[in-house]
């Protein structure tokens, strides 16, 4: 009998013992063991990624036309920023409900929280240069230059994910910068508010692009340790909510005394009623809550993440060019709204180098693995021979 027990006790204290902690993440509800699954591990399917990515594309479309249909109804102003007010509140306070309804993803770290509101910080600034360009320059140049996107999105990757680019790479990167310097001296004949505009997107675009890059590494791991990633729900609420609180906060200190000046004798100006101006902001908006959650999707779990993102850029750009020139042309604004030969000379040069740096990254990919396995093959008969027969 004192055998038996001594050889529980024994049994007893090999046992690991397991903290709260611990018993609540790995058993459920219902008593059975169930262990909680990050949701970056949990990849949607193809169809849903590809349909993110569409709706990526034509919501990017929307909110350049929008911004102009803004800028005829004095909404604007590029110092008072309502729209920007719009454009950040309402992505947070749709993701809010599903974020709290989302039981399978514990809450992040507080160092990954400070990292996105690092990056929303600095999305700010690009956001707001790129409408701003936007509202002077027209949807076409903004179409035109924005999709540089896609090269500082690989120049940044290079340097902050470790991307190495090849000459060829480069080379498509070089054909980008040219196609942007034609639209940059085609908008000089059209006043320098225009050429003004066209210069706050190349600075813009360039900003976003390293949104791309950080805002991709902090959901796949690459900029933070395994434990410390985002997922899409959570990245998308905490830029956006810190965005939002800054405009807020910016609309208080400056719009709100500023308002009749800046946003209601303009309106009045150009007869716009309340109600048009509440459909078009919570149109511009809305458009937003749709590309919000499709880009941090289409940076997460499409292949190639936030280059990926940046070369559907480019499809943008011809998308926003056929639109403007169908609904604007002759009608609204001047002729920056208009297609000519020097805006297809560029569109040609910037989508041609968009679509070359995607196939020469795809060529690389593919021959950087094919190297890999070759090497590893190499290293398992090196070891075949070593072993004895």
């Amino acid at each position: 009998m004192f055998h038996r027990k001594h050889q529980q006790a024994k049994d007893s204290q090999q046992i690991p013992s397991i903290s709260p902690k611990q018993r609540q993440t790995k058993i459920g509800s219902t008593g059975k063991e169930n262990k909680m699954i990050p949701r970056q591990q949990l990849f949607p399917t193809s169809f849903r990624t590809c349909t993110n990515a569409a709706f990526y594309v034509l919501s990017g479309c929307c909110q350049p036309l929008l911004v102009t249909l803004l800028k005829e109804a004095g909404l604007a102003d590029r110092k008072c920023q309502l729209y920007m007010i719009f454009y950040y509140t309402m992505p947070a306070m749709v993701t809010l409900p599903l974020l709290l309804r989302d039981r399978q993803s514990s809450w992040p770290v507080r160092s990954s929280v400070v990292k996105a509101c690092g990056i929303a910080t600095w999305d700010i600034g690009s956001t707001s240069l790129n409408y701003a360009g936007a509202s002077m320059s027209g949807p076409t140049i903004f179409a035109i230059v924005y999709s540089s996107v896609t090269i500082w999105t690989a120049i940044f990757s290079q340097m902050f994910l470790g991307r190495a680019m090849n000459v060829w790479q480069w080379m498509n990167v070089f054909t980008v910068f040219i196609g942007l310097a034609i639209t940059a001296t085609d908008s000089v004949n059209t006043g320098s508010n225009v050429l003004k505009g066209t210069c706050f997107i190349i600075v813009g675009s360039a900003m976003h692009g390293l949104t791309y890059v950080l805002s991709e590494g902090i959901m796949t791991g690459t900029v933070t340790a395994g434990d410390e990633k985002l997922t899409v729900l959570q990245n998308n609420f905490i830029q956006s909510a810190v965005a939002g609180s800054m405009f807020l906060v910016w609309q208080i200190i400056y719009t709100r005394p500023h308002f009749n000046e800046l946003i209601w004798n303009p309106m009045q100006d150009a007869g716009t009623t309340s109600w048009y101006a509440l459909i078009l902001l919570f149109g511009f908006g809305a458009s937003n809550v749709i590309h919000s959650f499709t880009f941090f999707h289409t940076l997460c779990f499409f292949p190639g993440g936030a280059t990926s993102a940046g070369v559907m850029k480019g499809l943008q750009a011809v998308l926003v060019f056929v639109f403007a020139n169908f609904l604007y042309c002759n009608k609204v604004g001047g002729s920056e709204m208009c297609f000519s030969d020097s805006k297809l000379v560029s569109l040609v040069m910037v989508c041609g180098g968009v679509l070359g740096y995607g196939y020469a990254t795809r060529m690389s990919k593919a021959t950087l693995n094919q190297n890999t396995g070759k090497k590893e093959q190499e290293k398992s008969d090196e070891t075949t021979k070593l072993v004895p027969s």
